[in-house]
């Protein structure tokens, strides 16, 4: 006959109440972002938005950059092809398929959206990440940089960067936006950093002869991430209309062969009366996809803060 203990040692092990009620974090965190309707709205415009940019080539029915229609462009009596069989929104004053040159500026806009916030995520890490740890002097004189920085406003700054440039380009563009995004994300990382340093786990960690090399990067950065990666989700939405501002004013990239929104709309300032279309339509597209973006990061900042968790 076995012992008790005997059954206890080959019996299943047992899952513990509270974790067999709750889950794994990740999979309540899930659970909470897909009964939110805007995280389910904004997701969806997002996916549409990455899909046709990725598929712009195969998707785009002809050459955004081929004039097709130049031969209907009359400058006097009709400087705009109109909408007819094969050009579903007709074209632009230069003849090109306007269709195509929406979908293919999907594409660019996606391009100078992420890379953009990305520079300025790690911009951003990278100063709020020595403020956090050094402190003192250090901390002192990187935020006072990025006070400077912030007292400005984000558009008149990036005008300003903008025009520094003597040859814009799409390159000069992401690191315009770049550039401004860096003190949002130095100061939020600087924040989290601060109140890592006192919680329970790096305490523990230091009295335990941890490296402080192995603290910050092990303990502290993992863990202070997640504040900053729900706002560079929000950022990506004031990249996007950062980057439309400055090409409709001419600060972007001027090669309109590689059309972008924002330059697609600076481009019909001069048919707004006669052919709003073609203002009209990149226009929808800028304030859509920031709206998408936009509802995706605050239903995630709301989901991971608990303290506008309702």
């Amino acid at each position: 006959m076995r012992s008790e203990s005997e059954d206890a040692m080959t019996a299943a092990p047992a899952v513990p109440r509270h974790r067999a009620a709750t889950g794994r974090p990740g999979a309540q965190t899930l659970r909470r972002l897909l009964r939110q309707p805007a995280f389910l709205i904004g997701g969806a415009i997002t996916f549409v938005f990455v899909l046709v940019a990725v598929t712009a080539p195969v998707l785009a029915p002809h050459d955004p950059a081929a004039p097709l229609l130049l031969d209907q462009v009359r400058a006097q009596s009709n400087p705009v092809p109109l909408p007819q069989e094969g050009f579903s929104l007709g074209g632009d004053p230069a003849g090109r398929d306007l269709l195509s040159r929406l979908i293919a500026g999907a594409r660019q806009t996606l391009i100078v959206g992420v890379m953009a916030t990305l520079g300025g995520f790690v911009g951003g890490i990278a100063l709020g990440l020595v403020a956090g740890v050094f402190g003192g002097k250090v901390d002192t004189l990187v935020m006072r940089a990025v006070d400077v920085m912030l007292a400005i406003p984000s558009l008149l700054m990036a005008f300003s960067i903008a025009a520094l440039f003597a040859n814009p380009n799409e390159w000069t563009l992401i690191l315009t936006i770049a550039i401004v995004q860096v003190p949002v994300f130095a100061r939020l990382m600087r924040g989290s950093m601060l109140v890592q340093r006192g919680t329970d786990h790096v305490l523990a960690a230091r009295a335990l002869g941890v490296k402080p090399g192995a603290i910050v990067f092990r303990h502290m950065v993992p863990n202070a991430l997640g504040p900053v990666i729900v706002q560079a989700t929000l950022s990506l939405a004031v990249s996007i209309l950062d980057a439309a501002a400055l090409s409709f004013l001419g600060l972007g990239n001027p090669d309109d062969g590689r059309p972008e929104w924002g330059q697609m709309l600076g481009g019909a300032q001069q048919y707004f009366n006669s052919f709003p279309h073609l203002a009209i339509y990149p226009a929808l597209c800028i304030i859509v996809v920031a709206l998408g973006f936009t509802l995706m990061g605050e239903s995630l900042r709301e989901t991971l803060d608990p303290r506008t968790r309702r």
